[in-house]
């Protein structure tokens, strides 16, 4: 991820940390009369048009908090007599994968349960939808783009393949639109709290931090003391080495392990505050600030300060322009959900009243009670959190859930766990000590994505760029959804067409400076539990009535709608040069823990530590061949 860069909430006044809301186990595991396992799925809603609070929504944590924090699960399970040659917990894109993998490789006769305990499919890879006068609008729910796809394994580019996925056609789709409602020469916002409100500097802020283009006056416009801007403007021309007194061989050392907060601090003199106004996009890669991540990491991401390492510069640009070599992103409409989709459409055809493809993948409606149905060889159960899996005496794989209040058991020749790594100790207390801590090693990087669907879009055209950086304001990144046609999808023309704004952000933890990532990401993922959706639908309204007002936006009739995505669990685990050990190959933390277990096989971002959608098909891909070896 960060190597090569690129209504109303049920949880109001949850405390975590010092006291524990959670439901008790006589309703979590209630075993109601009214919930019966052969309900009619078609009562379900549609999840994609749901508002609110998405993401960890109501009903898809509570029985998993219950479990890992305080030891509670039901003491009984009503067997279904059901089994499976592979039961799958988790239908992510790791999870999904995996199914398909396993159907190619044993013939599609092979019988597959996938188990989810949100109430849609897809993990991390949801979309949002909206509807304006009949017109359908889309926004990303979780994960946003594919990362380098040319760079993939031949697994997953064969699974790309399989899908039909055209990324020819996705590269010319993505100018669609775009022109008539935002800028094309490379121009992005820095929006910072003023004096009499926010100030918005339009300007290339990638070419400025790198030394090019009109410094002065950018950085003179910035609401800051002047004796700040003089600092910056001489940092961004490049005429002073900072690392002066340092050989070449410490120079490096030295932007390997420390922070570039304390870069800025002790070698450039810039207070904190001002520092912070470039941490904007290094949050949203990293879940941090500069004080915790490297002056490496930042420059990789293209913080400034490259053209300020006198003789190290030359060999950082050439290691860095390597690694960016052929970079590039990919975005469906939705973010990557239309991965997930196809692939559902793949393992459940019935799932989809026309063929679903990626021609009309975007457009294409899903019955989700066609999911679960015994007819089909592979069902998808959603509302469904597993507490348990073991294996049997006669080699078998016996796996428990939660579903609706109902605690239930099925069987399976074999397991993939395409789960939450820190989950997998609790659902196999059977697995090595060694294995089991190296699951609880990685603390995923929460994160809080929202969609806002606007009357128009002429507010926002009149900023004149694509992408507003927020380094002040919770949501700390602004952007417009995806402006591609790619799956039929039709993005707004014209600034007078609705719109859905994109906002992005991490949980902002005040540290000491002592915290380790991991334990900033633990504290972060509290806050994102804690945070009522009435909070952050006043934060929304408030940020974008600071940028927008002054452009005519009112935020009381020009948003018809809002969702917020969260994800207290979101990127997987990247290992951070300040904070982790360089280990000999095979004994990472992601490596040890995910060690095939008889019939049991792992298979997340997680254990490739690494957050990507090729990271995710390729543990669906080890996980298979292990288990069908």
């Amino acid at each position: 991820m960060k190597k090569n860069v690129t209504r109303r909430d049920f949880c109001n006044g949850v405390i975590i940390g010092t006291g524990i809301n959670v439901l008790s186990p006589l309703n979590l595991f209630g075993q109601s009369d009214l919930l019966n396992h052969e309900l009619d799925k078609s009562l379900y809603n549609y999840p994609p048009m749901l508002n609110g609070m998405r993401g960890s929504h109501q009903g898809s944590f509570e029985v998993a908090h219950a479990l890992a924090w305080t030891g509670q699960k039901p003491t009984s399970y009503k067997d279904l007599n059901e089994e499976y040659d592979l039961v799958i917990v988790g239908a992510g894109i790791s999870g999904l994968a995996a199914a398909r993998f396993y159907q190619q490789k044993m013939g599609q006769d092979a019988r597959i349960l996938l188990l989810d305990n949100h109430d849609d499919f897809g993990g991390h890879a949801k979309r949002n939808e909206f509807e304006h006068d009949g017109k359908l609008l889309l926004g990303i729910g979780g994960s946003v783009n594919l990362e380098n796809p040319r760079d993939y394994s031949k697994e997953a580019k064969g699974l790309l393949q399989d899908l039909g996925i055209d990324l020819d056609a996705m590269r010319d789709n993505e100018s669609d639109g775009y022109e008539s409602l935002t800028s094309t020469d490379g121009q992005s916002a820095l929006s910072l709290p003023g004096p009499n409100g926010h100030v918005t500097v339009k300007a290339n802020w990638m070419t400025l931090n790198q030394g090019e283009g009109d410094i002065e006056t950018a950085i003179k416009a910035l609401p800051i003391p002047v004796i700040e801007q003089d600092k910056l403007i001489e940092f961004f021309n490049g005429g002073r080495d900072y690392l002066d007194d340092l050989s070449l061989r410490e120079s490096y050392r030295y932007v390997q392990s420390v922070s570039y907060g304390d870069f800025l601090s002790d070698r450039v003199g810039l207070d904190d505050e001002t520092s912070s106004i470039f941490y904007a996009f290094m949050k949203l890669l990293w879940g941090v600030g500069g004080k915790n991540i490297s002056v490496m990491d930042a420059f990789s991401i293209g913080a400034p300060g490259l053209q300020s390492m006198g003789k190290l510069t030359k060999l950082l640009q050439k290691i860095l322009l390597w690694e960016m070599s052929g970079s590039e992103s990919l975005y469906f409409p939705d973010g990557n959900a239309s991965v997930p989709r196809l692939l559902v459409a793949k393992l459940i055809p019935a799932v989809t009243i026309d063929d679903a493809d990626f021609t009309n993948i975007s457009n294409s409606h899903f019955d989700y009670k066609m999911l679960d149905k015994s007819e089909h060889s592979i069902r998808l159960r959603l509302n469904s959190t597993v507490v348990g899996v073991r294996q049997t005496e006669d080699n078998r794989v016996e796996v428990d859930y939660v579903e609706e209040g109902m605690a239930l058991r099925v069987m399976g020749k074999r397991a993939i766990l395409a789960c939450y790594n820190n989950m997998i100790p609790h659902l196999c207390p059977e697995l090595p000590e060694s294995q089991k801590n190296s699951l609880r090693y990685a603390e995923k990087m929460p994160l809080v994505w929202a969609n806002i669907h606007l009357e128009d879009g002429i507010a926002f055209s009149e900023l004149g760029v694509n992408r507003i950086d927020c380094p002040k304001d919770p949501f700390v990144v602004v952007t417009t959804a995806p402006y591609t046609s790619t799956g039929g999808y039709q993005p707004p023309k014209k600034s007078s067409d609705p719109m859905v704004i994109f906002m992005m952000s991490v949980p902002e933890v005040q540290a000491t400076g002592k915290e380790t990532l991991r334990e900033l990401y633990k504290a972060g993922r509290h806050i994102v539990y804690s945070t009522s959706f009435a909070t952050y639908e006043q934060q929304i309204r408030d940020q974008l009535q600071a940028l927008l007002g002054p452009h005519g936006f009112n935020h009381e009739t020009d948003i018809r709608a809002i969702t917020v995505n969260r994800w207290p669990h979101g990127y997987a685990y990247e290992y951070s040069s300040l904070y982790d050990p360089e280990w000999e190959e095979g004994k990472a933390p992601h490596e040890i823990g995910r060690a095939q277990f008889g019939n049991i096989s792992i298979a997340n971002s997680d254990s490739e530590a690494h957050a990507y959608v090729n990271a995710a098909i390729d543990s669906a891909w080890r996980a298979v061949e292990e288990q069908t070896s």
